[in-house]
């Protein structure tokens, strides 16, 4: 068998959607940016099931509540990996069983982007799984095993980003929560809260961009939000643009960053509803992740 060779051409002729993991604090508005897709070809999978955010977002969602059930979202949305064992969770084995359950994957080819809201949750059913797995008790003993069940935990997580990474034609948005320390010397640290810290080191390398959505102050003081998108900024927000097209800003707007990041005409303006002004004497009024 000749050695397929792709060409040029054919790898920018290929289609190719965005990976992003977008971080920030409680309450930033990391859910609101669901309003910023095309609700025609978004697919909210929602692990927090904590909607309220997105209430009147008129496009279709999804609420896996358990690992199992994240582990085959993920392999009928993105497809079998040919190079794993049958037992294996994304083997295409396993794909034929939830063509069974989950019918023609052919029905969610008009989903262009994911958006799976949260990262965080989706470690939390991760580790609940892993806890119930023979690698969390000791052989010797029998007794759980803390140090085998975060083994696995991070082994499975970064299998199922992978996994994920690879649904090609697709844009992949991650959520997450931002965790703020300050360390010894007063400066403030950055991490993706999620258990382990396996994930949290390697999602970086994994996802195209990651980005963090955060409150910045303009010349004035003002408040107002925005996506901080270079690894190199003065805040030490956690930030990565594997594309190279993105400023240290961009506006928190996920058709138009998408456009921008592929090199896409940028949408009409009617494409995606204006992010809100950033108000700190009225919280009712702002949003919420």
């Amino acid at each position: 068998m000749a050695l397929r060779i792709i060409t040029a051409d054919e790898r920018l002729a290929e289609a190719r959607g965005v990976k992003a993991a977008i971080l920030g604090k409680p309450g930033i508005g990391k859910t609101w940016l669901l309003n910023t897709t095309a609700a025609a070809t978004t697919l909210f999978i929602d692990l927090e099931a904590g909607d309220l955010a997105v209430q009147g977002w008129p496009g279709a969602s999804i609420r896996p509540r358990t690992w199992e059930e994240c582990r085959d979202i993920a392999l009928f949305l993105a497809g079998p990996n040919p190079a794993l064992r049958d037992d294996q969770p994304y083997a295409a084995a396993q794909y034929d069983r939830v063509l069974r359950d989950y019918g023609d994957p052919r029905s969610m080819d008009h989903y262009q982007t994911l958006f799976i809201d949260s990262i965080t949750v989706a470690g939390r059913l991760c580790f609940q799984w892993c806890r119930g797995q023979p690698e969390a008790f000791s052989e010797r003993t029998g007794k759980p095993d803390i140090r085998g069940a975060y083994g696995l935990h991070g082994r499975e997580m970064i299998a199922w980003l992978t996994h994920l990474q690879h649904a090609r034609a697709r844009n992949v948005v991650f959520v997450g929560i931002l965790d703020e320390r300050v360390d010894d010397f007063n400066k403030k640290l950055f991490s993706l809260q999620i258990d382990g810290s396996k994930t949290s080191l390697e999602l970086p390398g994994i996802v195209d961009e990651v980005l963090t959505l955060a409150e910045i102050k303009d010349q004035s003081g003002a408040p107002y939000r925005a996506l901080v998108c270079q690894t190199i900024n003065p805040w030490g927000y956690p930030a990565k643009d594997r594309s190279g097209r993105l400023d240290l800003l961009e506006p928190p707007n996920l058709t138009g960053l998408f456009a921008k990041i592929t090199g896409a005409p940028p949408p009409t303006a009617s494409a995606t509803p204006p992010p809100p002004a950033a108000s700190t004497t009225d919280p009712a009024t702002s949003p919420t992740a």
